[in-house]
């Protein structure tokens, strides 16, 4: 999917005289770009245009290591990035956070960007596929009251049939897996120290896993992952299995398989003290 901008103008801040050097390194959010100066200023009066362009380097935040910074959502900076470059942005297939990047869009005031990410606007250009109320209900006044319920009716009967359709195609096995740990002292129930899950895995088709858990769903080990390729290295950002066992549920897995092994460990050498089991679990969901 691919959006068209005609957002482009030529910067009166050109790399000659500018106080910024000609590459220059980003920390958004944690995560590290490095881009050209030009590319910044590629659409006056946004927010980077006015940061790169009408400010110094001294009155902008830096990190320890002395690159800008910003406070803003470093995974979804590179599809504003790459927006810069071209004033063009191809999003995946499936891409469930629009309106995450309509937000940041508003924020970095883009603001043809923005408008081209809003729902209502969207279904012009093959961003989504999503029919608003208010779509729906100008149809109907156009077409009068018979045909605008026809009309209705029709967009029902052809929503019905893609979701249908979207459901038979995205059936596949998703894997759950963690490293957890407990503690057993030596009067063993009264001292036990229960589950410790220090992270929690996702196995499978990324877009199964995008689906399933959206915006709990950590790719930063795996961010440019095509939706139709595998991955093994999502993560999930809490530590409740139980709230991603209600994720699988609620999109119509069940699960399937479980495998666990286990070792243990003393806190010293003396056999009296506590012992500390860690444990290696996986747990297999499948939507038929």
């Amino acid at each position: 999917m691919a959006l068209a901008d005609t957002e482009r103008g030529v910067s009166n801040c050109g790399d000659s005289g500018s106080p910024f050097a000609e590459i220059i390194e980003l920390n958004v959010g944690g995560q590290v770009y490095v881009t050209r100066h030009k590319t910044l200023i590629a659409v006056p009066d946004s927010l980077l245009w006015n940061m790169f362009c009408k400010k110094s380097p001294k009155e902008l935040a830096r990190d320890s290591k002395g690159r800008f910074f910003l406070d803003r959502d470093g995974f979804l900076f590179r599809y504003i990035l790459d927006y810069l470059r071209d004033l063009n942005l191809v999003l995946p297939d499936y891409f469930p956070e629009k309106s995450r990047l309509q937000r940041e869009a508003d924020f970095f005031q883009l603001r043809d960007l923005a408008k081209r990410l809003s729902p209502r606007v969207s279904k012009d250009n093959s961003i989504s596929e999503e029919i608003s109320q208010s779509d729906t209900e100008e149809g109907a006044q156009q077409c009068g009251s018979s045909g605008g319920m026809e009309t209705l009716r029709t967009m029902s009967v052809s929503g019905a049939m893609r979701s249908l359709s979207l459901d038979s195609r995205k059936s596949g096995y998703i894997t759950v897996g963690y490293r957890g740990s407990y503690t057993i002292g030596r009067d063993i129930q009264t001292d036990a120290k229960f589950r410790r899950v220090a992270r929690i895995t996702v196995c499978g088709k990324t877009s199964l896993a995008k689906e399933v858990f959206g915006d709990t769903l950590n790719e930063s080990r795996d961010p440019d992952r095509p939706p139709e390729r595998y991955t093994s290295r999502y993560y999930l950002k809490y530590n409740f299995l139980e709230q991603a066992f209600d994720k699988l549920t609620e999109a119509g897995f069940h699960m399937v398989a479980c495998s666990s092994t286990g070792t243990c460990a003393y806190t010293s050498n003396d056999p009296n003290e506590d012992k500390i089991w860690t444990s290696y679990t996986e747990y297999v969901f499948c939507r038929e």
